[in-house]
C-alpha cells in the first residue's frame, strides 16, 4: 500500500465501533440470560473471532449489517466445543474467554495464531491458578492453553501490571468462585468490563485502583450501542494535527477516561482539539472532536497516563517526530509484548524514515523536528504499526510504502479508504 503525501485533510467521519466494548459486549451476552442486541458492533477480525469462540460454545449469534443478536444461556449455560477455540489474532479474546471458561464443568482448549502463540500468557494462568483453575500453556506459557474447569475460589490479586485483559480475566473467573474477588491494579487500566458487567446486574465495586465482583449473579441480556473506538480515532486526529490547514470533524467518539490518553498527551503537546455534541451512550461518555493543523511540542508521557493511551503510543511517536523538541516515552515496556514488539516495530521503522530516535528498555525518545522521507514500512503484521505510518506517510517526503497492509483489517478494515477519502 503506497500512501502519497497530502497537503491538506477535510471532512467528517463517523469512527468503527470499539473494539473493546465489541468483544465485551459478545462475552457477556452470551453468559446472560435472554436477547442481547449489539448496534455499531466492530466487524474487525478480532472481534469475529471472539463471536466465533462463543458460537463453537453453543451460543446463537446472528451477525447482520444492522445489528448483532446475542441468544445468552445464562452462567452456566455454555457448551463444550470439539475443537480448539481459535481467538486468531486477538489477545483480549484469548485472555479474557480463559476466565470464563476456567470456572466451567468441562474442558477447553484455546489457540491463536503465530502471533497469539508468542504473547504472554503467565500473566492470567498465575492468578487463576491462584483461584484453582485448572490451566496449563504450551512452552514458555502461551498458547494453545488446556483450561479443565474446576471449582474456583475468590481471591484478592496484586496485579504487577495495569492491564484491562488481566483485570477482566480475574473479574470474568469471579463470577464462578465461591466468594468475592478482587483485583489491585498499580494504575486503573481501561473499566469497560466494570461498566458493562454492572449494566448485565452483577454487582462490581470499584475504589481507588481495586476492583471487586461478587459471584453468581443473575445476568440479563442488554441493548447496546457501541461508541465509536478512541484508539481508531487516533490516527485521524494524528493526521489533522500533522498535515497543514486540515480540519476533520471526528463523530461518536468514546472518550471514556481510563481510555482518553491520546487527547491528553496530544493536549501537552499544544494540539488545537475541541470536544463537541458530550453525551453517554450504554453508559460510556462520548463526543464529536473537532482537530486542527497545530504546531507541536515535545512532551513526557509516563506513569498513569500510559495504561489510557498504550494502543495510541505508535501514532503518538508519529506524531512526536514532527514536533518541535524532544519526546520522551517512559514505563511502556508493555508495548514489548503486543502483536509484535512495538518498542522496536515503532523506532525501527522510524529510523528509515529519517527520524532521530532511541529506544529505551520501556519506551523511546524522539528528537523531533526533523523531515522524514519515504521508506518501505514493515509493521510486523501489527495493525496499529502499520496505520500510524500511513499517518507518517501523509508528512514525508515522497510517502511511504507499508508492507502487509492488510493487516488493518484486525481492527479497521476500511482505515484506507477513510484515509483517502479525507485527502486533497
Amino acid at each position: 500500500m503506497f500512501i502519497k503525501p497530502a497537503s491538506s485533510l477535510k471532512g467528517e467521519l463517523p469512527i468503527p465501533g470499539d473494539k473493546s466494548i465489541s468483544h465485551r459486549s459478545v462475552m457477556f451476552g452470551a453468559i446472560a440470560n435472554g436477547r442481547t442486541e449489539v448496534t455499531h458492533f466492530l466487524q474487525g477480525a478480532d472481534c469475529l473471532s471472539t463471536i466465533s469462540c462463543f458460537r463453537r460454545l453453543g451460543i446463537e449469534i446472528e451477525n447482520t449489517k444492522e445489528h448483532i443478536c446475542i441468544h445468552g444461556k445464562g452462567l452456566h449455560g455454555l457448551r463444550p466445543s470439539k475443537e480448539a477455540l481459535d481467538a486468531g489474532n486477538s489477545g483480549t479474546t484469548i485472555r479474557l474467554i480463559s476466565g470464563i471458561l476456567a470456572g466451567q464443568p468441562f474442558s477447553s482448549v484455546l489457540d491463536g495464531d503465530a502471533s497469539i502463540r508468542r504473547r504472554p500468557m503467565k500473566r492470567i494462568i498465575t492468578p487463576l491458578r491462584e483461584m484453582g483453575a485448572d490451566l496449563t500453556g504450551s512452552g514458555n506459557d502461551c498458547a494453545p492453553l488446556t483450561i479443565n474447569g474446576s471449582a474456583l475460589h475468590g481471591i484478592h490479586y496484586l496485579s504487577p501490571v495495569a492491564s484491562a485483559q488481566v483485570k477482566s480475566c480475574i473479574l470474568l473467573a469471579g463470577l464462578y468462585a465461591d466468594g468475592q474477588t478482587s483485583v489491585t491494579e498499580p494504575s486503573v487500566s481501561r473499566d469497560h468490563t466494570e461498566r458493562m458487567l454492572s449494566a448485565f446486574g452483577a454487582q462490581v465495586t470499584c475504589r481507588d485502583t481495586t476492583a471487586s465482583i461478587c459471584p453468581d449473579p443473575v445476568l440479563s441480556g442488554q441493548k447496546i450501542e457501541v461508541p465509536g473506538d478512541i484508539s481508531s480515532a487516533a490516527y485521524f486526529i494524528a493526521a489533522a494535527l500533522l498535515v497543514p490547514n486540515s480540519e476533520i470533524l471526528i463523530r461518536n467518539v468514546g472518550v471514556n477516561p481510563t481510555r482518553d490518553g491520546i487527547l491528553r498527551a496530544a493536549g501537552a503537546m499544544h494540539a488545537n482539539i475541541k470536544k463537541y455534541n458530550e453525551h453517554t451512550v450504554s453508559g460510556e461518555p462520548v463526543c464529536d472532536l473537532l482537530v486542527t493543523s497545530s504546531s507541536l511540542t515535545g512532551t513526557v508521557i509516563e506513569g498513569s497516563l500510559i495504561p489510557a493511551l498504550i494502543d495510541e503510543i505508535p501514532v503518538l511517536a508519529v506524531m512526536a517526530a514532527f514536533a518541535d523538541g524532544t519526546t520522551v516515552i517512559r514505563d511502556a515496556a508493555e508495548l514489548k509484548v503486543k502483536e509484535s514488539n512495538r518498542i522496536d516495530t515503532v523506532v525501527s521503522n522510524l529510523q528509515k524514515m529519517g527520524a532521530d530516535v532511541t529506544a529505551t528498555d520501556d519506551g523511546m525518545v524522539i528528537r523531533g523536528g526533523r523531515p522524514l522521507h519515504y521508506a518501505v514500512i514493515d509493521p510486523q503484521a501489527d495493525h496499529r504499526i502499520a496505520m500510524a505510518f500511513a499517518v507518517a506517510g501523509l508528512c514525508a517526503e515522497g510517502g511511504v510504502e507499508i508492507d502487509n497492509a492488510e493487516c488493518v483489517a484486525i481492527s479497521y478494515p476500511g482505515f484506507y479508504r477513510d484515509l483517502c477519502g479525507l485527502s486533497l
